[in-house]
C-alpha cells in the first residue's frame, strides 16, 4: 500500500498472526512511548563498549557512566568520549601543496588509458597521497568531565566510582546517571538540545555544597590516523584566540582556532563559576553553595548570544521534540508475543531507532560511525549511503531523507569533474568523501561502482511519494548525468556483441581484483534497472528515450551462472568451491535484495543462490549489513523464517551491544550501516504478506511505513 502524501501518516496497520491464516486491519495507533520505554538501556558498572550517545542528529556527545566525559583514556578502546558535529571538519597545513594529482594513476582499458587516484607505497608519492587521504577530517570539538574532589587533589579513577545505576530512555532521550564517589551520591540528568548544538547537564549532590565538584572541559587536538579516539592532545597548546565572561561569571565563551579552523564553545551555568586553565583546558569549579547546579555546553561556528539559563524548559523542549520525531515515524509492536526472538527484534529496532536518529540524520550523508566516533578520518562512504538514509524514507522521515539527498548537488562539480578527468560523459559519485563532494584516494574505493545508481533509486523513491512535475524537475538532472555515465563506463565486447561492466571495477564484495573482474552480478543488474529507470525519467518529462541507453540495455550482458546458482561475477568461476570467494558481502544476493523487484532476476535460481550462500558462506567474514541484506533476500523470495534467522544470526559482527551498537571488531566497536540495514529489512518484513515477513504464529502490529520500490 503506498500514500504519496508525505505530510501524514503513510501506513497505518496491524498485522494479525494466528491458527495459519493472515490479515490485514486499520488499527488504533501504537502507544509507541510503552514500546520505547520497555528498552530503556540500564548499566550497573562501568562498560567501555557500552557507552551512550545523546544528540540530535548534527550535533552528538558520547558519555561514561558520570553521565559525562570523566574517564576518556580509559574508554578509548571502547566507545571513545567525543563531541563532534556535521560541520566540524579540520584540515591539516598543507605548506608542501599536496594534491590529488600526485595520487593519481592509470589503468588501461580497452586501448583507453583512465587515471584512479589510488594509494601508493612509493615513498616520493605515499605523503601527497596519505595528506589528501586523511584531509579534511571530522575533529573532536571538547571534552566535557567532571572534576571530582578539588583541582589540586589525584585525578579520580573509574575504580572509586561505586553504586553504579545509569538508564539511557531512548523515547524523550534523557540519560539518567548515579554514583557513589568516596561515599557521596551523585546523580546526574544529561540531554542534548534539538534545536541547537548543545549539551544540557543537572547534577545534585553535596559535593556541590563541599566545593568538591567542577567540571573540566578540555580540547582533544586532531589526528591523521584513521581512527581519532579524543584522546590526543597538544600540551599548552591550546589556540584560543578569545575568552571572555560575563559579568556574574555564570557565562563563558572559548572561541579556539586550529590552524584554520575556528569555532566556538560557550557555557552557561546556573551558579558562578571560577576558572582555572589546565594542561588541555579548563576547570570550572561552582562558586556558590548549593544541593544542585544546572549547566549548557554549546558548540558552533561562531559565537551568539545565548537566552538566560532555563533547565526546565530546555528540558521540555528537548523532550517534545524528541518524541515528536517519534510519533511522527513508524513503529512495531511485539509485544503481544513471547517468543524471545520477538523481544530481541523489538529491541534492536528501538535502539537502531535510537542511535541512527541520534548519528544519521543530519542534512549531509554520515559516516560509517555516525557522530560517536571517527572511522576513515570521519568520512562518509557513499556506498553506504544507501543503508544510512533508506531507513528514514521507509520509517516515515521524509524530511531527513530529502534534506541527505542535497548533498548530491552539492557533490555535482566534483563528480563531474571526476567523469571528465577519466573520460567519462556524466557524473561519477565520489565514494569517500566529506560534505562539500571532495574525492580522496584509495586503492579500492576508487574502484567501487555500486554507489552509482543510488541517486537514482532515491529520486524514482520519491517520485512514487510526489509523481509531481516539481519532483521531476528537481531530480533529473541528477538522474540524467548519473545514466550517462553509466551507459558510457559499459565497455563493448564484439566477440559477443555485448556490453559488460569492467574490467577494473571492484565489486561490493571487495575480494576480487578489479584488473580481472567483469559483470558482477548485483552491479549489473542495478546498472540495468538504473539505465531503464532514467529512460522513464524522460518519457514523464516528455523527453525521447536515449537510442544508445536502449542499445546497452538491450545488449547487456546477463549475470553468470551455473546449474541454476548466480555467480558473483562472470570472470571467477565456480565461487562456491573456492573458500577464497566466500568471505565479505554476499552481494550476489543484492541483485534481488537491493535492486527493485523486476525479471533481470530469475527467482527460483536466486533461491538455490541463497540456501547455498547460507550453506556455505564464512558469516565470520561478513560485515553488519550482511545479515540484514540475506535476510531481505530471503524476504523478498517468501522465506519469512530465513529471514528471521539470518537477522538474528549468532555472528560476531551482528552483535548488538546493550546500547545498540552494531559491535564490528576490536577496531571497529560500532558499526552504523548494520543499524540501518536492519531497519530496512525489518521494515520490508512488516508490510510483507506473502511468506517473506514473521512468523504466522506471532502477533505483531506495524504501524507507520512506506512501502520500498
Amino acid at each position: 500500500m503506498k500514500n504519496n502524501s508525505l505530510q501524514q501518516k503513510l501506513i497505518l496497520t496491524l498485522i494479525f498472526l494466528f491458527g495459519g491464516s493472515e490479515f490485514l486491519v486499520w488499527a488504533q495507533a501504537i502507544d509507541k512511548k510503552e514500546v520505547f520505554e520497555r528498552h530503556q538501556v540500564v548499566l550497573n558498572e562501568v562498560d567501555t563498549l557500552n557507552a551512550f550517545t545523546v544528540g540530535n542528529g548534527r550535533f552528538a556527545m558520547t558519555v561514561d557512566v558520570t553521565g559525562l566525559q570523566t574517564f576518556p583514556k580509559h574508554y578509548q578502546k571502547g566507545m571513545s568520549l567525543g563531541t563532534m558535529s556535521d560541520w566540524g571538519w579540520h584540515e591539516f597545513p598543507n605548506p608542501e601543496g599536496y594534491t590529488l594529482e600526485a595520487a593519481m594513476d592509470t589503468v588501461e582499458v580497452g586501448g583507453k588509458k583512465i587515471p584512479y587516484a589510488v594509494q601508493s607505497k612509493e615513498a616520493t608519492r605515499s605523503k601527497a597521497i596519505n595528506y589528501v587521504r586523511q584531509n579534511p577530517h571530522r575533529i573532536h570539538l571538547a571534552q566535557l568531565g567532571w572534576q571530582l574532589g578539588n583541582p589540586s587533589e589525584k585525578a579520580t579513577t573509574p575504580e572509586e566510582i561505586e553504586q553504579i545505576h545509569q538508564v539511557l530512555n531512548p523515547w524523550n532521550g534523557i540519560l539518567q546517571s548515579r554514583f557513589v564517589w568516596k561515599g557521596d551520591e551523585v546523580i546526574v540528568e544529561t540531554f542534548a538540545l534539538q534545536d541547537q548544538d548543545a549539551v544540557v547537564v543537572e547534577v545534585k549532590s553535596d559535593l556541590i555544597a563541599q566545593g568538591r565538584l567542577g567540571i573540566t572541559l578540555d580540547f582533544p587536538f586532531p589526528t591523521d590516523t584513521f581512527l581519532d579516539e579524543a584522546t590526543h592532545y597538544r600540551d599548552q597548546e591550546l589556540n584560543f584566540i578569545e575568552q571572555h565572561t560575563d559579568q556574574t561569571q555564570t557565562g563563558w565563551s572559548f572561541k579556539r582556532r586550529v590552524d584554520a579552523f575556528q569555532y566556538s564553545t560557550q557555557l552557561q551555568s546556573s551558579l558562578p563559576l571560577k576558572i582555572k586553565e589546565g594542561l588541555h583546558g579548563y576547570t570550572l569549579s561552582p562558586q556558590r553553595s548549593s544541593a544542585s547546579w544546572q549547566f549548557v555546553m554549546y558548540v558552533s561556528p561562531t559565537p551568539s548570544q545565548l537566552p538566560p539559563l532555563a533547565y526546565a524548559d530546555l528540558k521540555k523542549e528537548s523532550i517534545q521534540a524528541t518524541t515528536a520525531f517519534w510519533e511522527r515515524g513508524a513503529v512495531l509492536d511485539f509485544g503481544h508475543t513471547s517468543d524471545p526472538r520477538a523481544q530481541e527484534l523489538e529491541r534492536r529496532m528501538v535502539l537502531s531507532r535510537y542511535l541512527t536518529k541520534v548519528n544519521c540524520s543530519g542534512p549531509n550523508p554520515p559516516q560509517e560511525t555516525g557522530l560517536t566516533l571517527n572511522s576513515w578520518y570521519g568520512r562518509p562512504h557513499m556506498e553506504m549511503h544507501w543503508w544510512h538514509v533508506l531507513p528514514f524514507a521507509l520509517w516515515g522521515h521524509s524530511s531527513v531523507f530529502t534534506s541527505q539527498l542535497e548533498w548530491y548537488f552539492r557533490a555535482y562539480a566534483g563528480a563531474k569533474k571526476i567523469a571528465n578527468r577519466q573520460g567519462f560523459e556524466g557524473v561519477r559519485w565520489q565514494k569517500m568523501t566529506d560534505p562539500w563532494g571532495g574525492e580522496t584516494a584509495s586503492s579500492v574505493g576508487s574502484f567501487l561502482v555500486w554507489q552509482q545508481p543510488h541517486i537514482i533509486y532515491f529520486s524514482e523513491l520519491l517520485y512514487q511519494w510526489f509523481p509531481a512535475s516539481k519532483t521531476l524537475a528537481k531530480y533529473a538532472p541528477l538522474v540524467e548525468e548519473t545514466a550517462l555515465f553509466m551507459q558510457d563506463f559499459l565497455n563493448f565486447d564484439p566477440t559477443d556483441q555485448s556490453y559488460h561492466l569492467g574490467p577494473y571495477l571492484i565489486p561490493a564484495q571487495e575480494s576480487y581484483n578489479p584488473a580481472l573482474t567483469r559483470d558482477p552480478t548485483y552491479e549489473l543488474t542495478y546498472w540495468k534497472w538504473g539505465l531503464e529507470t532514467a529512460q522513464r525519467w524522460r518519457e514523464r518529462m516528455g523527453r525521447p528515450r536515449h537510442t544508445t541507453w536502449d542499445d546497452r540495455i538491450h545488449r547487456l550482458a546477463t549475470p553468470a551462472e551455473q546449474d541454476s546458482i548466480y555467480w558473483a561475477t562472470t570472470t571467477q568461476a565456480n565461487p562456491y568451491q573456492n573458500p577464497e570467494q566466500l568471505v565479505d558481502h554476499p552481494s550476489v544476493l543484492g541483485a534481488l535484495a537491493m535492486v527493485p523487484k523486476k525479471d533481470y532476476i530469475n527467482t527460483a535460481k536466486m533461491k538455490a543462490t541463497l540456501h547455498l550462500i547460507r550453506e556455505r558462506w564464512q558469516w565470520e567474514s561478513c560485515w553488519g549489513w550482511d545479515f540484514p541484506l540475506t535476510a531481505m533476500a530471503a524476504q523478498r523470495l517468501g522465506e519469512g523464517a530465513l529471514a528471521l534467522e539470518m537477522l538474528l544470526y549468532p555472528a560476531v559482527k551482528n552483535t548488538y551491544l546493550k546500547n545498540g551498537h552494531n559491535y564490528q571488531t576490536e577496531r571497529l566497536r560500532l558499526y552504523l550501516p548494520g543499524n540501518g540495514a536492519f531497519l530496512i529489512a525489518l521494515a520490508r518484513m512488516a508490510l510483507d504478506k506473502e511468506g517473506g515477513g514473521f512468523p504466522k504464529e506471532w502477533q505483531v502490529k506495524a504501524e507507520g511505513f512506506v512501502e520500498d520500490l
